[in-house]
């Protein structure tokens, strides 16, 4: 486990700034503690410095993850999110997308969401946008990036 390098460090920041924009700052410094990112198998890892400190006495190759998996760097060392970064992003979103009921059970088998799907969408969300995507009930389901297409051919949100 090692901190990231500084092309590393800003790949991931621009990816996650795509989603949630200058609240970045918000998840480094939190009220509950100081957390950082480390990178363990080309995975990186949103850990507190507390249990960070703890980890240093276990070896590198005995350790299978620490903290909250963000993503993981590709081979051509393009930064792609998990879900699991999900729950740490969705408060801080700057763009969301609400789905209704009956477009989101088909939206979470992997099909397109249609303009008459959405229930509601943030203001001024442009094209190839990082989005957050909520059910009505305000329950996060998935981050992807929005791609509206012609006003005739309705909105198109691609998992």
């Amino acid at each position: 486990m090692r901190p990231l390098t500084e092309e590393e460090t800003r790949v991931m920041f621009e990816k996650i700034a795509k989603y949630i924009g200058e609240n970045l700052q918000l998840l480094v410094d939190r009220p509950d503690g100081t957390y950082c990112f480390r990178l363990h198998n080309d995975r990186v890892y949103y850990v507190s410095e507390k249990i960070l400190k703890l980890a240093a006495n276990i070896s590198g190759d005995k350790l299978v993850s620490l903290g909250t998996c963000f993503g993981k760097f590709t081979k051509t060392h393009k930064f792609r999110l998990h879900i699991t970064a999900l729950d740490y992003l969705a408060p801080y979103a700057k763009y969301k997308v609400w789905i209704k009921p009956g477009a989101e059970q088909s939206f979470l088998y992997g099909n397109h969401v249609l303009k008459s799907g959405l229930g509601r969408i943030t203001e001024n969300t442009s094209q190839y946008q990082g989005v957050v995507v909520y059910s009505m009930a305000d329950i996060p389901l998935i981050q992807v990036n929005v791609m509206i297409t012609s006003p005739g051919r309705g909105t198109w949100l691609a998992p």
